[in-house]
């Protein structure tokens, strides 16, 4: 009787972590791994006359084709592992300082500095830094004001416009897991590093940031992921000419109404981002499980 009650209870609590991950595994399939699915099959076919179709890999050898196309591809790469780094050497100091530095009701309203900005949309961001940026904007009006420019300056519509925009929105994505594996760190060890002949340097680097590795892999994962689909940030600080490869697939689901291509942007942009992610994990040594536990 007892094996046959244990077994029954046992059953009865798979059943019930059962109907516990049941929305999750339905939100990850009817959201995520269907949507996927589709926009791969999409992506290889060729539209020969209204609605008919057949198999082609035409709209990957016309991305390699056009050099418009693998530019973008690689330049937001590039700028979205950039502006990752930027939001790691700012965002880090940050960390450590509310973390380790400030201490009861100070703490709490750092913190919440840091959350006040996400507290409306993206776009309202985005338009803040337009207004300070462009040459008729604040920054613009006090140097002039101050005698260090002789006329308008315009700082909008280029590569450190769109750089700080970036840093700015993706920003949070990296205090919160950073602050959080740092208030984990024991300060005692802190102490012992300094005790036996380390500096700032030294302990930073041989106690805090291994410690803090798991939420730095976890944050640059983040912040690179959102950095590198970002449409909104790129196009509106850095204007029609950013070069962003978001933008080259709206033009091509929306402009031109090319979903084969479109799909297979899409897709190429996963791949990309899937492979910098991976060669980020091993350089850091952590693991994907390290990084979201």
């Amino acid at each position: 009787m007892s094996n046959t009650a244990s077994v029954a209870g046992s059953n009865t609590f798979r059943f019930g972590l059962l109907l516990l991950a049941l929305p999750l595994l339905l939100w990850l399939f009817l959201l995520v791994i269907l949507p996927h699915i589709d926009l791969f099959l999409v992506s290889m076919r060729e539209r020969i006359s209204y609605g008919k179709y057949e198999f082609s890999l035409i709209n990957y050898t016309e991305f390699f084709a056009e050099p418009l196309y693998w530019n973008t591809y690689v330049r937001t790469a590039v700028m979205s592992i950039f502006a990752t780094f930027l939001t790691v050497v700012i965002g880090f100091p940050v960390s450590d300082y509310i973390a380790k530095v400030m201490r009861g009701q100070g703490k709490n309203a750092l913190f919440l500095l840091c959350l006040i900005p996400f507290w409306v949309s993206e776009l309202v961001r985005t338009f803040g830094w337009m207004i300070l940026l462009r040459e008729s904007g604040v920054i613009s009006n006090f140097l002039q004001w101050a005698g260090i420019a002789s006329g308008p300056v315009e700082m909008l519509y280029n590569d450190a416009a769109i750089m700080v925009g970036l840093v700015y929105t993706s920003m949070l994505f990296m205090v919160v897991p950073l602050v959080s594996v740092l208030d984990s760190l024991d300060d005692s060890l802190i102490e012992a590093g300094y005790d036996l002949g380390g500096n700032a340097f030294t302990v930073t680097r041989d106690i805090v940031i291994p410690h803090a590795m798991p939420g730095i892999a976890s944050g640059c994962i983040v912040v690179f992921m959102l950095t590198l689909g970002n449409y909104l940030t790129p196009n509106l600080l850095g204007g029609k000419d950013s070069l962003w490869f978001t933008e080259q697939i709206y033009t091509q689901f929306i402009t031109r109404f090319n979903w084969e291509s479109g799909s297979a942007f899409g897709f190429l942009l996963l791949v990309l981002s899937s492979v910098i992610v991976w060669i980020g994990l091993k350089l850091s040594k952590q693991t994907l499980s390290e990084t979201v536990g």
